[in-house]
């Protein structure tokens, strides 16, 4: 398999899935302003809409849209224990917590990244746009959750995580929401999610003992 990616967007969900299951594959980084890979290849050859993820499958098929590819490597890898059951309530809820985070809370952050400095009469609705979706999430950890669905960690996890972890690159502070701030710390901290991180260049080498 081949991602396509760009570093810290929300392909790193996808890099973060691959990464729990184990999986062997390639990368292409894409320069989303230019349409170009990494190779000066067309990227809108593989993908038309031009953003990112991709995923080229064994066989040449294209998966886009991020919910789409993490659940299909959650269904297809059930040993890794990264979707519930078909036929759930749980199941729903997965579906649930990963529309929310594409069409709500990654929307939200939409105006951050526009490639131009938000203008001040833009600066107020924006930032209470992003955060009521924000207190959207507190209220699904308020139970003390250490995941978005429970127990485990998810698909989910993986994508709620990179959007607010944007946060840090904005400079929004998540210090009002408590189980917000603590659940990107958590899931920050799992040894996936930095390996992930890791290989795009958004957290340091470690050195191993």
């Amino acid at each position: 398999m081949r991602l396509y990616f760009k570093p810290g967007a929300c392909s790193l969900s996808s890099r973060i899935a691959l990464t729990e299951i184990g999986l062997a594959y390639d990368t292409s980084k894409v320069d989303t302003e230019t349409g170009l890979t990494e190779t000066g290849a067309d990227y809108r050859a593989v993908n038309p809409k031009g953003y990112v993820p991709a995923l080229e499958l064994d066989g040449g098929a294209i998966l886009t849209e991020n919910p789409a590819i993490l659940q299909f490597l959650a269904d297809t890898h059930p040993q890794a224990g990264l979707a519930p059951a078909y036929g759930t309530l749980e199941r729903a809820r997965l579906q649930e917590w990963l529309n929310f985070t594409s069409s709500e809370l990654h929307k939200a952050f939409g105006p951050y990244f526009r490639g131009r400095p938000l203008e001040e009469a833009e600066k107020r609705p924006v930032e209470l746009r992003l955060a009521r979706r924000v207190a959207d999430v507190e209220r699904g950890l308020a139970d003390g959750r250490d995941f978005i669905l429970g127990e485990g960690f998810t698909v989910a996890d993986a994508y709620l995580f990179v959007v607010l972890n944007w946060s840090g690159f904005i400079g929004f502070d998540l210090a009002r929401w408590p189980h917000v701030a603590a659940y990107v710390a958590r899931i920050a901290a799992r040894p996936s999610v930095r390996n992930a991180m890791r290989q795009e260049g958004l957290v340091a080498n470690e050195a191993v003992a």
